[in-house]
């Protein structure tokens, strides 16, 4: 039971802008359609990939065992923390959906899931984390301690080295 509720790291990136693409379909579809149910696999699948990362999201499993081997990229894996907190703001978000949906306000809702369209549309598109840069502002500002992630202390040095061989290993 114990390894069940564990968030992998490193995450695969490939699979995260993958499964953010789901996400994005699952919003589309209930902000198009304003079917209450829609919101229930969204919020389920939230909650499900911040508890144990892709193992009980159908989403995930759906997309770490058939969609990312199939697409053949060879995914850069980055660190876990950022993803599952940026998993618990969309799982805040969907849970908010639901219960604003239950309470009789589908306006609410709606907002809650634009928002989460928004998010999810940036990570599968532009492989923009919005949650992840949330993350990495808290750590700099001291909310998240430097132990929750060692190398999360600075994002942007993704984007500056991407060569998967470290330097030292090249001398």
């Amino acid at each position: 039971m114990r390894t069940l509720f564990r968030f992998p790291n490193p995450v695969n990136e490939v699979s995260a802008r993958l499964v953010a693409g789901g996400v994005v379909l699952q919003c589309v579809a209930f902000l198009v359609f304003r079917q209450w149910w829609l919101l229930v696999p969204l919020a389920y699948g939230f909650v499900a990939r911040v508890l144990t990362g892709p193992t009980l999201s159908p989403l995930g499993q759906f997309v770490t065992r058939v969609v990312t081997p199939r697409v053949g990229a060879n995914g850069r894996l980055v660190p876990g923390p950022p993803k599952r907190f940026a998993q618990s703001i969309g799982a805040t978000l969907s849970v908010g959906a639901v219960i604003g949906w239950a309470l009789g306000s589908p306006g609410a809702a709606m907002i809650l899931v634009a928002g989460i369209t928004i998010a999810a549309t940036l990570e599968s598109v532009f492989s923009y984390c919005l949650g992840c840069m949330i993350f990495n502002r808290l750590m700099r500002w001291g909310v998240i301690p430097p132990e929750v992630c060692e190398s999360c202390n600075d994002l942007s040095s993704r984007w500056v080295n991407t060569d998967p061989v470290p330097a030292a290993a090249t001398r």
